[in-house]
């Protein structure tokens, strides 16, 4: 993009490095087998990126919206499964840390989440409340010097594999009385449930987290009872624009899959690619992720400079993973029985997109911020 700045293209040129050599070889197997690439994550510790919006005084990157969405983007293009799961731990977990939790919190839990010596997720969604988040019902109650918790996650990405677990509950009656707790696996703070199978992001493992009777001494709380909605929202702003990172980055992979398909598939006689209804398809892609691109980091380059709020994160999340969606079945489109078999990643790149259009808000849920936000005078 035009407005990057130096740091911000030569960190484009060390994603896209990574993503290449650590992340895109392996992304067919992972899927197929439902594994996830643990490697590939620890090396991202290394990298420096686990942290990327963290204070370095912590270990962190110090960067900003900007450029974890690059991170987003090139990781999602050679793996969107293992984008996930590293955007759940730094945006998710790490991001709210240091951006809610106390300097003695910052100083216990951030460095091993940044090094990857720990893994972290998030937990909010529930059986029973997904995009009612401020609904949620799993319980703290203070009890001494302590708080017992009980109730059920579900949805978690990392679930199974996380050590910290930067927990959502409800301490109050009213709706909005939510208070955030830092959870350690290893102090017996919750357990994973039973792993998920799903359609796409199959390489990203997602579980329940389960408290039952889990005792958690107060200095694990993150900040004054009732203060999470306030950090959940504003949490919500930074992972709408930068998953919708992950979404380019997939349909980046697609306009290049197709690229390279029409130029080596030969149907009456010559490659695809002189076919006007092929060239058609792939202009089309092409300007559409270029729309897709400029949308998105000018957007996330606003977030930077303080133009925040929930409506263009709203936009940009509704927006971005439908059309990413529509170029993914294009790309299937294209390659005819072959883009629906696994023999070529197009159709991987369609499933795991899909998700994009439901987890961190369902396009629904965008639809309805956006228009409340627009029509708040003629809704009064």
């Amino acid at each position: 993009m035009w407005f990057f700045s130096d740091e911000e293209k030569d960190f484009v040129e060390l994603c896209r490095n990574f993503a290449q050599k650590e992340i895109a070889p392996y992304a067919e197997k992972h899927d197929n087998d439902e594994t996830f690439n643990l490697e590939a994550f620890k090396k991202m510790g290394e990298l420096g990126v686990l942290g990327i919006t963290a204070n370095p005084e912590y270990g962190g990157a110090g960067l900003g919206c900007t450029a974890a969405t690059i991170a987003m983007e090139e990781f999602g293009k050679a793996c969107a499964s293992t984008t996930l799961s590293y955007l759940a731990h730094s945006i998710l977990c790490v991001n709210n840390i240091q951006n809610n939790a106390s300097k003695e919190q910052k100083e216990k839990y951030l460095p091993k989440l940044i090094t990857g010596e720990h893994i972290g997720c998030m937990g909010m969604s529930e059986p029973e409340f997904g995009s009612d988040a401020i609904g949620i019902q799993t319980k703290a109650q203070l009890n001494g010097d302590h708080y017992l918790i009980n109730g059920t996650k579900m949805w978690i990405t990392n679930a199974q594999y996380s050590d910290i677990a930067y927990v959502y509950t409800r301490t109050g009656q009213n709706k909005k009385d939510l208070t955030t707790f830092i959870l350690e696996k290893d102090k017996g703070h919750f357990t994973a449930g039973k792993p998920i199978h799903k359609m796409g992001m199959r390489a990203s493992p997602t579980g329940e987290l389960v408290f039952d009777n889990a005792k958690v001494p107060l200095e694990n709380r993150v900040g004054e009872e009732g203060e999470s909605t306030y950090h959940m929202m504003q949490n919500l702003e930074i992972e709408r624009i930068t998953i919708s990172g992950i979404s380019l980055g997939i349909a980046q992979a697609c306009l290049e899959q197709c690229i390279k398909y029409a130029g080596e598939r030969k149907q009456f006689g010559k490659t695809i690619g002189n076919y006007q209804l092929i060239q058609k398809m792939i202009a089309e892609m092409a300007a559409e992720t270029e729309m897709m691109r400029n949308f998105l980091y000018n957007i996330a380059h606003q977030y930077d400079r303080g133009e925040k709020g929930p409506l263009k994160a709203a936009m940009v999340k509704l927006a971005i993973p439908k059309i990413a969606t529509k170029i993914a079945l294009d790309a299937i489109q294209l390659h005819g029985g072959y883009g629906y078999s696994r023999e070529f990643p197009v159709e991987r790149f369609m499933r795991d997109n899909k998700l994009n259009e439901i987890g961190a808000g369902t396009n629904e849920v965008m639809i309805m911020i956006i228009a409340k936000t627009l029509l708040k005078e003629s809704l009064k």
